[in-house]
């Protein structure tokens, strides 16, 4: 899966991962469904807790829209679990320790931390519409107010 890349305005390579709930993610099963993905660097951390809470807040209006939300980091299913019922998220999260998805996404960069070069997700969306074409992609992103401009943005696409 590492060989295949992603660009906007691409069908997305067809994958499956393990998710929470003991489920199994497949690109298939949300043909018809628009598609967000939201890649944090790790559970149980301010800023991947305020961006989870947010888009537990927006579920309902994300619905609205036609739009599942699944959010995608490194950590274990065990973590997950636990984050999710923490924040009683109301949507699944991927649990990538391989990082075959990061890959794929292209979300993994060496950062800064405390003085010292880490190797770690960059927070990033993408949105996948209902045929499985990429279609908005944000890199870099800022929590604050990021959610409402996903939301948004996925009010301005097909909702049959």
């Amino acid at each position: 899966m590492a060989d295949n890349t992603i660009a906007v305005n691409c069908p997305i390579p067809s994958f499956s991962a393990n998710m929470t709930s003991e489920k199994e993610f497949r690109l298939s099963d949300f043909a018809g469904k628009n598609l967000v993905l939201y890649f944090y660097p790790k559970d149980n951390t301010p800023g991947c807790t305020t961006e989870s809470i947010a888009f537990r807040d927006a579920q309902a209006q994300f619905d609205a829209y036609n739009t599942v939300i699944v959010g995608i980091s490194r950590d274990s299913l065990r973590s997950h679990e636990g984050f999710k019922k923490k924040l009683d998220l109301p949507f699944e999260l991927i649990s990538d320790p391989d990082e075959a998805l990061c890959q794929t996404f292209q979300v993994m960069k060496l950062k800064n931390m405390y003085g010292k070069q880490v190797r770690g997700i960059e927070r990033s969306t993408f949105v996948i519409d209902a045929k499985g074409v990429l279609v908005k992609e944000w890199r870099g992103v800022k929590v604050a107010n990021h959610v409402e401009e996903v939301l948004q943005f996925v009010s301005t696409l097909p909702t049959a």
